[in-house]
Order: C-alpha cells, then sequence, then structure tokens
C-alpha cells in the first residue's frame, strides 16, 4: 500500500495518469479546498490549464463532523446521505441548522478565495475534480452535482486514495475516475500521507495566486 510523503507527491503522481489532457484546450482542474487544492496544483501545473477551487462544505453527524451524512456547494446544491439520516434518526432540524451553518461558510470562502466571484463559466468544458483523498464521498457527490448542472463536456475525478466501496459509487456519476489507492481496510484519508498537516485559508489563496 502506497503511503505518499504529502499532498504535493499526490498531486505528481495523479498528474502522470492524466498524460492525455496536457496542454488540451478548454480543460479546467477544480480542486476542493483546502487540502485538494495543494494537490490540485501539481496536477494544473502539469496539463498547462487553469486551477480554481469548487467550495463544498461537509454536513457533519451529530457529535462527529468528520462523519458526513451530506454536504452543500457553493450554488446551493444539497446533497444528503438519506441512508445515514434515517438508519440514525437525524432530525431534520439538525440538517436545516447544518446546511445554513455550512452555507455561511461557503460564503466566507468563496469571499476569501475569489474575492466574492462564482465560479467561472464552466460550459462545454473538460473538469478535472481534484481532491487529496475521499473517504464517505459526501463532498465529491456535492461537487459532481453542482457541475453537472453547469453544461460542462465532460467530468474527471481524479484523487490520491479511496475506499473502493466509495471509488464504485462516484465511478456511476463521472465520464473518469482515477484513484491510485483502493485499500480494503481503508481508515482516513490522512493514514495514507506521511505529512497531512492542515492547508490553511493564506496557502489556498498563494496557490490561486492572490496571495
Amino acid at each position: 500500500m502506497k503511503i505518499f510523503a504529502d499532498r504535493k507527491e499526490a498531486g505528481t503522481e495523479l498528474a502522470s495518469r492524466l498524460k492525455s489532457y496536457k496542454d488540451a484546450e478548454g480543460v479546467i482542474v477544480l480542486a476542493l479546498p483546502r487540502g485538494g487544492v495543494v494537490t490540485g496544483r501539481e496536477v494544473a501545473s502539469y496539463l498547462n490549464c487553469y486551477l480554481d477551487v469548487i467550495i463544498i462544505r461537509k454536513i457533519g453527524y451529530p457529535g462527529q463532523p468528520e462523519f458526513a451524512i451530506g454536504a452543500v456547494s457553493e450554488t446551493g446544491t444539497v446533497v444528503l446521505n438519506e441512508q445515514v439520516i434515517s438508519t440514525y434518526g437525524v432530525s431534520n432540524e439538525y440538517i436545516e441548522e447544518e446546511v445554513s451553518g455550512q452555507k455561511e461558510e461557503v460564503e466566507r470562502r468563496v469571499a476569501l478565495y475569489r474575492k466574492g466571484k462564482r465560479l467561472p463559466d464552466l460550459k462545454d468544458k473538460t473538469i478535472v475534480l481534484i481532491d487529496d483523498g475521499v473517504a464517505t464521498g459526501a463532498s465529491m457527490k456535492a461537487a459532481i452535482s453542482t457541475l453537472k448542472e453547469e453544461g460542462i463536456k465532460k467530468l474527471i475525478v481524479a484523487v490520491p486514495v479511496a475506499p473502493p466501496s466509495t471509488v464504485m459509487e462516484l465511478e456511476e456519476l463521472v465520464d473518469e475516475l482515477i484513484c491510485l489507492e483502493t485499500p480494503a481496510d481503508f481508515m482516513a484519508v490522512g493514514a495514507y500521507y506521511r505529512d497531512f498537516t492542515q492547508v490553511t485559508d493564506d496557502e489556498v489563496i498563494e496557490v490561486l495566486g492572490g496571495g
């Protein structure tokens, strides 16, 4: 099982699997901040294409914010894991409150990372959607749903690591999926990195050229 040195190395390895998109017209790399931006920078640099972020916020399970039961995107798209919600009896009131709170955080990040500007025009573009890893896939599914409403030409999801079950789910939703490692005994994304230091807002801004 591969353990990545850091997000940069993971991005370099992903880039090598995306050679067919190098210097191609109409390709945009969209990364999920914050961690995905460092990985995405390596891919965009190699492909010689535009890099931006798509801002998604997880809706966490009560008392366990890292256990995603859904996600909300910057365009307002909300994706919920109805199976988990019904199995554990998560209340509608809790979900509504979480969605509202996360939408506020989305707006804060849009203002911070893009100076309040919305997503660029994605119509007829080939999108390479990047994160530093996927666990439940809630955030990625929200990003996919958002992008499908933008009239894109093709959608490729590229991630360094994810559990096999999530990979199978995502493959059904996109044109192409690249995942470097699919450990059967998947733990947390950070377990597959030697350096998984949290990426700061300032780092994201610097990568996007605003710092």
